[in-house]
């Protein structure tokens, strides 16, 4: 490709490029780039919008630059504010941890592993936070510069808190890209002030400021939120090959011609000329194709299909052994059919629970013979055995 094109290729889908003159500058001057993309360790799982912004640094590996995926192991402790209307909880450093081991796996569903540096944040800004640097950066950027973001003028009209540790995250994220040297950051459109900062900070250090490139949020599949591990609303990319596929044959019409525009390559015009069934069988193919396989996503078809068009039980339920006369709504929650006894018992009253295809509306003691089908919601089936 030509210069042009590069720029064209790199360009497609993005929402801000700050600024195109300095990538065409960066691009010509021939030099293997160092493109940065950060990831919060505060769940177990990346997910679908990650994606988005991994596929782009995936397409600056193609054309042979460097890509550092930064594991924000101390930024995660602060909590990023980018986007959200109430403070995020903080994790310990134990479960941080712990759900960073994960994140490089996921990654490399999408990413070369070969063109890829993965740097935890904890390494500069530990002694970052310990020493003066700190201290002198604070004095660089000013009280009204950090509240002109838009998600702090949102939240101070409501009557929100904001952390002082918020207000000084986009400095700590700002810091990752002058400890890399980073030419290029990549980000979600609710990350262009984090950005810009990285810029500010990287000029009043002598470097030459970054690339700042943004692509649109995903929103979950609630249809409502962008998609978040602290929502709920996530197709993760460690989901199993029938969750994936049944998430996403559960999203609206109208927002899965997004997840086409942003997941996919596809032709709009085309997918627009399906039937909307048909449509969303083949997203949900696509994207359980590209995360596990053909062979895996032809199955969760066939499953998808199966379970609820011919309103047959799957063939791989998971066993799940209980005591006779366990409480319904415990028995759910000790599967994982529920996140807490409440919501169990919200899910009997609603009408989601049945055994052996018979509804059950009250919560109660469970009576069972081994082999019996205990159903939660669409997807969740169990074997029963004592």
């Amino acid at each position: 490709m030509n210069i042009e094109e590069q720029i064209s290729f790199l360009t497609r889908g993005c929402v801000d490029v700050v600024n195109k003159e300095g990538l065409q500058k960066k691009l010509e001057s021939g030099k293997k780039l160092k493109v940065k993309l950060g990831c919060d360790p505060t769940s177990a799982d990346l997910h679908l919008g990650h994606s988005v912004a991994l596929s782009l640094l995936r397409r600056f590996q193609d054309l042979g630059h460097t890509a550092v995926l930064v594991i924000g192991d101390f930024t995660a402790a602060v909590g990023d504010p980018s986007g959200r209307d109430s403070t995020r909880p903080v994790l310990p450093r134990e479960k941080i941890l712990e759900n960073a081991k994960t994140y490089t796996e996921q990654a490399f569903k999408v990413l070369d592993p070969s063109k890829t540096e993965i740097r935890f944040n904890s390494e500069w800004l530990d002694p970052f936070v310990t020493g003066k640097d700190l201290l002198q950066t604070l004095q660089k950027v000013t009280v009204a510069q950090v509240l002109e973001r838009d998600d702090f003028k949102k939240r101070m009209k409501e009557g929100n808190p904001i952390t002082l540790l918020e207000v000084l995250y986009s400095l700590f994220q700002g810091q990752d890209s002058v400890a890399l040297k980073a030419d290029v950051e990549l980000g979600g459109t609710d990350q262009i002030f984090n950005l810009l900062v990285g810029r500010q900070l990287q000029k009043q250090n002598g470097q030459e400021p970054q690339v700042a490139m943004t692509v649109p949020l995903l929103v979950g599949i609630d249809g409502v939120k962008k998609m978040s591990k602290s929502y709920g609303n996530y197709v993760g990319l460690n989901d199993s090959p029938n969750d994936m596929f049944g998430k996403l044959m559960s999203v609206s019409d109208e927002l899965m011609m997004g997840y086409y525009e942003l997941l996919t390559s596809e032709n709009l015009a085309d997918i627009r000329a399906l039937h909307p069934m048909e449509a969303k069988k083949k997203l949900a193919g696509l994207l359980t194709e590209r995360f596990h396989g053909k062979e895996a996503a032809v199955a969760a078809r066939e499953n998808f299909e199966k379970v609820f068009s011919k309103k047959e039980n799957p063939d791989d339920m998971p066993v799940f052994k209980t005591t006779e006369g366990v409480m319904l709504s415990a028995a759910l929650f000790e599967a994982k059919a529920a996140p807490s006894k409440n919501k169990a018992r919200a899910l009997i009253e609603q009408g989601a629970v049945r055994l052996n295809g018979q509804k059950i509306t009250q919560d109660g003691p469970l009576s069972f013979h081994d082999g019996d089908v205990l159903q939660a919601g669409k997807r969740a089936f169990f074997k029963l055995t004592h």
